[in-house]
């Protein structure tokens, strides 16, 4: 079942809803949507699970409106999503850029409702680095990236598919994940890139206090394993596990260890 969900004023975001059982609510990376955990879809359902998976606004079917790239608002929208399905103690999992943007929303609304966090591929604390954080993407880099998306957005996204995994692929495959990057807007591509190169959550991680799982591939070219280390040192009551055959897109660079450790945190009482 799909949902409209009005967010704003002339803004709706998009909610694909399917199962019962607890809600597990997804948060894409950038630039893609919800349709890249199609093969954690109906894993869940099968196994008790409600999936929920959110195109973030500027992405998949969601409406693509000039602003509102930032983490304030698209952690509001969430929230939005949250009071219009009444969701209850569901678990929260953000996947790369989607990982900030949960910690935003526990940080921003509270985490009484929300059972468990996952970030996986993680781009938090920071994305990028600073004059007291050496990991990850040089700020002009992400200018770089934001430069070649304005010049020739579908070559980009080909450069970027082979950075993202470190398996192989079919041709088949990585051709529908630069499809998926395509149904964004390009505005909220560059927007949101903005965000990434921007934004700082690192006096907020203290404070989450749920059951966290973070999943990072070893060999991450975009959102180096060191970050899931720092997420692991930073967060109370966390685990790190860590895929060592993996990229950045470890749920299909190892779809069946993924899957498992998936469910087993989702089954476990804790971390």
């Amino acid at each position: 079942m799909g949902h409209y969900i009005q967010v704003e004023e002339n803004v709706k975001i998009h909610v694909e809803d399917i199962g019962s059982g607890q809600p597990v609510v997804f948060l894409h990376g950038w630039p893609l949507n919800n349709k890249a955990f199609e093969y954690q879809t109906s894993l869940l359902a099968k196994n008790g699970f409600r999936y929920i998976g959110v195109d973030m606004r500027g992405y998949g079917k969601s409406d693509k409106p000039w602003s509102g790239y930032d983490y304030d608002t698209m952690a509001k929208d969430l929230e939005a999503v949250v009071n219009e399905l009444r969701l209850e103690q569901f678990v929260l999992a953000g996947f790369s850029m989607g990982g900030p943007i949960a910690i935003r929303y526990l940080t921003k609304f509270g985490q009484d409702n929300v059972a468990k966090l996952l970030l996986m591929g993680a781009a938090a604390p920071i994305f990028t680095q600073r004059d007291d954080f050496n990991v990850g993407m040089k700020p002009e880099e992400v200018d770089d990236i934001i430069a070649q998306i304005e010049k020739d957005r579908p070559a980009f996204l080909a450069e970027f598919a082979d950075l993202f995994f470190e398996q192989k692929h079919s041709p088949q495959f990585l051709d529908w994940f630069q499809t998926l990057a395509l149904e964004a807007g390009a505005h909220s591509t560059l927007n949101s890139a903005a965000a990434l190169r921007d934004e700082d959550l690192r006096g907020e991680l203290s404070s989450i206090t749920v059951p966290t799982a973070i999943f990072h591939g070893k060999k991450d070219q975009i959102c180096p394993y060191e970050l899931g280390e720092i997420l692991d040192k930073e967060i109370p009551n966390s685990v790190l596990v860590p895929f060592k055959d993996s990229g950045h897109g470890i749920n299909a660079d190892e779809p069946e260890r993924f899957n498992d450790e998936l469910l087993s945190f989702l089954k476990s009482s804790g971390v």
